[in-house]
């Protein structure tokens, strides 16, 4: 069986301020720069691993402080779920809008989606064919993605519609190991091993507030 290690990407300010960010390209900042350097320590443990990162900036830069001097395959189907309409704006604004529908496409789970955006299923479908290449090869690998990223996947080894909280919390600060069966279908084996050591802190390590049902999630 191939494991696969998943790791959100260190925040930006888009996090801090709990912004939709989706496929806008944002870089991290300093305090996310220094995150991810005290991740790095615990993130060796997979150091002789295959490393993907999304091809966005932020994933990328992450990927490069946790591995430095270590190859980084960019994979397109890592890339965060589209948001469309919604990138850039707010839980709260978007909840708050008048004659707005976010509470309602919330309700949708895995065929949530934005205006103009990408669905929680859509990622999971994007996602099977990069799972099963890692199956096949049987390379044990990490993957350096996002918020949503993680929860379609999550979904997807446990069966979670979305529609409620999910079964575990997807915690920051976190990696997440999955096994890949034959066919590349994912399985859980541990949820939110942290990255940072006991009693450290950071600017920037805190987890926003988010929503844990539905599709709409910071990122």
């Amino acid at each position: 069986m191939t494991e696969l290690v998943v790791i959100r990407h260190a925040p930006t300010p888009w996090n801090r301020a709990k912004r939709l960010q989706g496929r806008s390209n944002i870089a991290l900042d300093d305090a996310g720069r220094a995150l991810a350097r005290q991740w790095h320590a615990a993130a060796q443990a997979w150091a002789g691993w295959q490393i993907l990162s999304s091809p966005l900036q932020r994933a990328r830069e992450t990927a490069a402080l946790l591995f430095p001097g270590r190859p980084v395959r960019i994979d397109p189907r890592l890339v965060e779920m589209d948001f469309g309409a919604w990138e850039g704006k707010t839980l709260r604004d978007l909840r708050a809008m008048p004659g707005g529908d976010a509470a309602q496409r919330e309700l949708l789970g895995l065929d949530f989606h934005a205006p103009g955006g990408e669905s929680p299923r859509q990622v999971q479908a994007r996602l099977r064919p990069l799972l099963l290449e890692l199956a096949e090869a049987g390379r044990d690998t990490v993957a350096v993605a996002h918020k949503a990223v993680l929860r379609a996947l999550y979904a997807e080894a446990t069966g979670w519609d979305m529609t409620v909280k999910p079964p575990e919390k997807i915690r920051a600060n976190s990696a997440h190991r999955f096994r890949l069966d034959a066919g590349g279908h994912p399985l859980v084996l541990e949820m939110n091993l942290p990255l940072l050591a006991p009693g450290s802190t950071a600017a920037g390590a805190e987890d926003a507030e988010q929503a844990e049902g539905g599709g709409l999630d910071p990122s």
